[in-house]
This record gives C-alpha cells, structure tokens and sequence, in this order.
C-alpha cells in the first residue's frame, strides 16, 4: 500500500510517498530533473520488502519552490536530503537515485559518508560536468535567463492527454510511466492544468564542477555502490566517462540494460533484479 507524507523542512514543505513494508530495510528515492516521486513507483512495486520514502524533491510534484532568494545547487540539494533523512528519523539508509537525483545521491554518499549504507544510482553517478573554459559563458547564461524568467507565461493544458504525449517523446516513455509522472506534476488553472513544478528549474546551471572535481568526488564513495545504466548511452552522459567514473568506486558494481533513460519506470522488473541481488549481498547486509 502506498500513503502520502509531509515533512517541514523550515517552512518549506516537502511531500513524498511510502511503499514497502515498514520496519524493512529504509530506502530514500531521489527522481530525475522534471519527475516526481510517481518515479519509483513501478520499482517500488516490485521490491515490496524495502522501507521506501519516495520524495517530490524541492520545486518538483507536490513539494514547495524555493524561496525568492535561494538557489537550486548541488549544495543545497545534499543538505535537504540529509535533513529529510533527519526527518524521516533515519540515521542511515540506503539512497538509490535517477539522473539528477543519482547525482545528488552521489554526493550526499561522498560527503556524509556516516549517513549511507549503500548507494544505487541509475543513469547518473556524480553530477554534469563542465570544462573550466565554460565557466563565464555559463553564468552569463543562467543571469540572462533569470532576468528573462519574469515575463515567460506558464502553459496551459486543456486536459492531461497533452502533457502526457509531451513526455512521452520527451523521455521515450510509455504511455503509462508517462502519466504516473503528469498526474503528479501539474496543477489545475484556469482553462486546464499547468506544471506544478518552480520554472527556475529550466534555467541553464550557472555553475558546474569539472570532472576531474566530479572524480574526486566519485572516488571518495566509501559504502558498496550499485551503478546502472542503459545502453546505448546517453549524450549527456556518454562512453567512456561513465565507464570511466564508475570504476572509481571503491566498493562498486556497474551493470548495463538495454533501455532509455527511465529504464526503471519501463522496465522495473529487470531493475528491481539487480538492486535486491545487490542489497541482499553480503556487502551491504
């Protein structure tokens, strides 16, 4: 049976869901850019022993924006997740991430090593990098943008066929992964539904590491680390680097299937295969 929950992180609310069998083994699951906590529901499904928290991240489903003054970064996002943990009355869990939420997954393992029993990330481990050389263009990017953000409107939906059609050639996914992710991710307006989620999400990031800073991070991953990713690979995070970086892990598995990016969401059964045969492992037990 899957509930909805709420947390208050200092004012700023938070929603999530818990499936699974509570008292099991405590999973949190952070969603790629743009998705929500419907995310993980097809894996969840599949892996009913697990204690699962499935969080709308901040700005994303049901979960509040940002204030005015505060930034979405890397940073911010590892504090939240260690204060959600906190609040969820965890003092260590396993993080199992998609895309954007494995790079933060990533992270909070390299930097709070004490608070994670074990790491899953799929499609992402460590965040996007960036040559150095870049750096200028990409703050002048993000400020343009900002400055421009006050005068886009928000689209409106009729009804919820459209959006789900969007992302469903947006992210290759099928018409019912698709709607998990639209059901959660819009809010009635006037004349139809808009997407719920902060449209400062969309701006360009004014800041990323280089990789050889994504490396070092990678490299300092004490807990066992279980990495899958589909294939053929993405372009935003192509071969050799992915490769590459998962072999920094100290303790790391990597597997591949063949799939796209929500490879989880299509395909939960063959995901959920491997992340039980590696959480009942004697590393992580």
């Amino acid at each position: 049976m899957t509930t909805a929950f709420a947390l208050d992180l200092g004012g700023l609310p938070v929603a999530g869901l818990r499936a699974g069998t509570p008292g099991g083994l405590p999973v949190l699951a952070l969603h790629g850019w743009l998705d929500n906590a419907a995310s993980f529901l097809p894996l969840a499904g599949h892996l009913p022993e697990l204690d699962w928290a499935l969080l709308d991240l901040p700005g994303h489903g049901l979960s509040g924006h940002l204030p005015a003054d505060a930034a979405y970064t890397m940073p911010q996002a590892i504090a939240q997740t260690l204060a959600i943990m906190d609040a969820l009355g965890w003092a260590r869990c396993v993080l199992l991430g998609h895309s954007m939420g494995a790079a933060i997954a990533s992270l909070t393992a390299a930097v709070a090593p004490q608070r994670v029993r074990a790491l899953v990330c799929i499609e992402a481990l460590g965040g996007l990098a960036a040559p150095a050389d870049e750096t200028v263009t990409r703050l002048r990017a993000h400020l343009a943008a900002l400055a421009a953000l006050g005068d886009k409107q928000l689209r409106v939906f009729a009804d919820l066929a459209a959006p789900v059609r969007a992302r469903m050639q947006a992210n290759q996914l099928s018409e019912s992964s698709a709607r998990l992710l639209v059901e959660r991710g819009v809010r009635p307006v006037a004349g139809g539904w808009s997407w719920c989620s902060d449209p400062r999400l969309m701006l360009p990031t004014a800041v990323r590491m280089t990789e050889p800073q994504v490396r070092d991070v990678v490299a300092a991953i004490e807990c066992p680390a279980q990495v899958i990713y589909a294939t053929p690979a993405q372009a935003y995070f192509p071969e050799p680097e992915r490769s590459q970086r998962a072999a920094l892990l100290r303790r790391g598995r990597l597997h591949t299937l063949p799939g796209h990016h929500h490879l989880h969401m299509d395909q939960p059964a063959a995901v959920a295969t491997l992340v039980r045969e590696f959480l009942s492992s004697g590393d992580v037990a």
